[in-house]
């Protein structure tokens, strides 16, 4: 076995305990909300995000690799495949070692920013600090404020419009039946565009923006039709007060909930599979290229990891991010899940790298400022965000000590 089947079979292994990873804290804010408010059991969430995951992340993930290193540095100044083969297998393995403490500490994290940071890291030893594209850092860095703030503002917003206009109205039941429909028609406008401009398959259509918004207005008017059928259909008693219009929202949360989950299985495996396909073509090709194909073994591997990684850990982060921020019912989740949804599509057109964490997370504390500062435990929240800021530093750091003892090793 020479070096590169080596680098080969160890990328496999640090590609599922990334994937695994990835569904143990990522994917299980997909969920929080919907757990946290009660709408689904943890089992239900494991069993529902687990199966969309692996259906988005095999058959919506991104075959093709945009750039497998993910514009964080230019692997042309590396004129040494094998250097190149390292340092990504370091950077899998960095990034998936941070996202397994902050998970076992229950804190939520962003993936993509794991293996930004760690990319990075041994760019930086490999190359010098030319070799890093100091513009996308920073647009990481700005990311870090635009995702949870704009998440919290949306939030905010949908939820004190639905406590003002449905929640405190004397006639609540006739609020929510003209309110709720248009509010799922919205839902679906928003989730449409995001599958159309955020998923690899939405992407390859190709749509012109005028179609794509002529699409999302048809839905939103099917949507609407619909949602007056349902809500009709669940009609609210007047005696149940608030929680009949909690059940309404709740069955709406339910279906944001599984874009949300099949959206993180598409987009997100190539945290997890991108570096591993980029050793695969070092050692076929001993050539590192921009563009590659990733092999259907290689998604099912991701698919694999990240629902086995909801089924044993995500409960931990769906706790953290579900309960102990704040209280939720299902009105305040669906607001979050909006929120997230919405900040993401929004930035991410706009060319802002956003995470998804983040936005859920920001969501989350907009619907508990809406009840006042104390509805926040600012002590979970502090918490979360010193990983955030820790986590492209440390991951570099650790990057950078495995890619020196690995270099070490190898060319000694």
């Amino acid at each position: 076995m020479d070096i590169y089947d080596l680098f080969l079979y160890l990328s496999v292994g640090a590609g599922f305990l990334m994937a695994f990873n990835l569904g143990a804290n990522d994917v299980a804010n997909s969920m929080a909300s919907a757990v946290g408010a009660r709408a689904i059991t943890v089992k239900q969430a494991v069993f529902i995000a687990g199966t969309l995951n692996f259906v988005g992340a095999v058959f919506l993930g991104s075959h093709v690799t945009a750039t497998i290193s993910k514009g964080i540095i230019n692997p042309e100044v590396i004129s040494d495949p094998k250097i190149i083969m390292i340092g990504m297998f370091a950077a899998l393995l960095a990034a998936g070692l941070w996202v397994l403490v902050a998970t076992l500490t229950a804190l939520p994290v962003s993936s993509t920013h794991s293996i930004v940071g760690a990319i990075m890291g041994f760019g930086l030893v490999a190359g010098g600090p030319d070799v890093v594209n100091w513009l996308k850092i920073g647009g990481i860095v700005l990311s870090w404020i635009i995702s949870p703030f704009f998440a919290a503002a949306i939030a905010f917003f949908i939820f004190s419009h639905i406590r003002k206009y449905i929640l405190y109205k004397r006639q609540f039941v006739k609020q929510a039946l003209f309110w709720a429909p248009i509010w799922i028609a919205i839902t679906l406008s928003v989730i449409s565009l995001s599958f159309l401009y955020k998923t690899p398959v939405g992407k390859s259509l190709g749509l012109h923006w005028s179609m794509s918004l002529a699409i999302a207005a048809g839905l939103a008017f099917v949507a609407w039709l619909g949602g007056k059928m349902l809500v009709a259909k669940i009609a609210i008693d007047e005696e149940e007060g608030a929680e009949g219009v909690e059940r309404v929202f709740r069955k709406m949360q339910v279906g944001t909930s599984c874009y949300v989950a099949l959206s993180q299985g598409a987009n997100d495996v190539a945290n997890a599979i991108g570096p591993v396909a980029a050793i695969y073509l070092i050692a076929k090709e001993h050539v590192l290229l921009s563009r590659a194909e990733v092999p259907w073994p290689m998604l099912i591997l991701g698919g694999c990891g990240i629902a086995l990684g909801i089924a044993l850990l995500g409960h931990k982060v769906m706790a953290t991010v579900g309960t102990k921020i704040t209280t939720l019912t299902n009105t305040r989740g669906f607001a979050v899940d909006f929120g997230a949804a919405s900040t993401v599509l929004v930035a991410s057109n706009l060319g802002l790298p956003v995470s998804t964490t983040h936005a859920a997370v920001g969501g989350v504390v907009g619907v508990g400022l809406a009840r006042g500062f104390q509805a926040v435990d600012f002590r979970v929240l502090f918490r979360i965000v010193a990983y955030w800021v820790a986590t492209v530093p440390i991951a570099a750091l650790t990057s950078i000590v495995i890619f020196v003892l690995l270099k070490w090793l190898c060319y000694s």
